[in-house]
């Protein structure tokens, strides 16, 4: 559940139709839909976009991306060929510029059988036409697409399994055409941008560490282990979740068991102007992945019926220390 900020138009898919949401556009708590979508018959969406009119929508099903307008009708589709028949383990995404005038589709290919490279395809919003095409030196199933909120660029998270995860970037260049870059890592996983475009945060694949980077060049900022939280390196890890509660504030999940091999996860505060560790926060969610910080100082769970429910808390300026238990 990744918040589009560039839009504020979030997606829910419950039988068979697209739920649209804003969350800003009303208070606390449970979330009315704004619209919904009805896709055509038979597919099954795995990724969805809205326009911020509410107008159209555009998914992807395991064989295709589709954009319909808010009636239904047919604005334009490209199948992925050849179509696949493997049924798990890719997850073909998309995402809506920050302008609303290109599609981003990230394209898990070879999980999919269709050949050796994945690729990221930039299509035309209203016609889909392809505008450009970067075969990818990845083998994922399936990625997150962040789009920056003050400049447009694209960030593509890759997750390749225990392979680990590629971050990449794409940007327009002096020419207007996309210029693509991939981060040196194999190994960290991309789990938001500060909503003032500043830096981006990040989880090592491993799960030992938190870190926080400069947009767009990538340089760490600070670095957080385990231990800084007040726990032991064999006792808990960093959970790929969280994010930026505000320009200022993070939120970092801590995880681990207990001696009785209990789950259990926390939340965090992190001051990412100073690096320092704060208090931590409790929300009634069940998984470390129930919260998505939307970095207007509220958060997104979820109710038993899968609808989007807004919370928040009040923000001192100062951040109070955290001892670790």
């Amino acid at each position: 559940m990744i918040p589009d900020r560039s839009s504020n138009v979030i997606t829910r898919h419950r039988g068979g139709m697209i739920y649209a949401y804003v969350p800003g556009s009303s208070g606390l708590g449970t979330l009315e839909p704004v619209a919904v979508f009805h896709p055509r018959p038979g597919d099954e969406m795995v990724d969805s976009a809205v326009w911020p009119d509410l107008e159209r929508v555009v998914y992807t099903t395991l064989n295709s991306v589709v954009c319909l307008t808010s009636a239904g009708d047919l604005v334009w589709a490209s199948d992925f060929e050849p179509r696949s028949d493997e049924p798990y383990g890719h997850r073909p995404g998309c995402a809506l510029s920050g302008d609303g005038r290109s599609v981003w589709v990230y394209r898990p290919d070879v999980m999919a059988g269709r050949g050796g490279a994945d690729q990221w395809v930039v299509h035309d919003a209203g016609s889909g036409a392809v505008l450009a095409r970067w075969e990818l030196e990845t083998a994922g199933h399936g990625a997150f697409q962040y789009v920056h909120p003050v400049d447009g660029s694209v960030y593509l998270n890759v997750g390749e399994g225990q392979d680990g995860s590629v971050i990449l970037r794409a940007a327009a260049g002096a020419a207007g055409e996309p210029e693509f870059v991939t981060y040196p890592w194999s190994d960290r996983c991309l789990i938001d941008l500060a909503p003032d475009g500043q830096q981006f945060m990040t989880v090592d694949h491993g799960q030992a560490d938190v870190a926080f980077h400069r947009h767009p060049s990538g340089d760490v900022l600070f670095t957080l282990t385990v231990e800084a939280f007040g726990y032991e390196p064999d006792d808990a890890f960093v959970e790929w979740s969280g994010g930026y509660l505000t320009a200022d504030l993070a939120v970092i999940t801590l995880g681990g068991e207990t001696e009785d091999e209990e789950e259990w996860f926390r939340y965090h505060l992190v001051d990412v102007r100073t690096g320092t560790v704060g208090s931590d926060i409790t929300v009634g969610v069940t998984s470390p992945y129930g919260l998505v910080p939307l970095g207007d100082g509220s958060w997104l769970t979820s109710d038993p019926g899968g609808n989007p429910v807004r919370g928040s808390r009040e923000l001192s300026a100062a951040v109070p220390p955290h001892s670790g238990d």
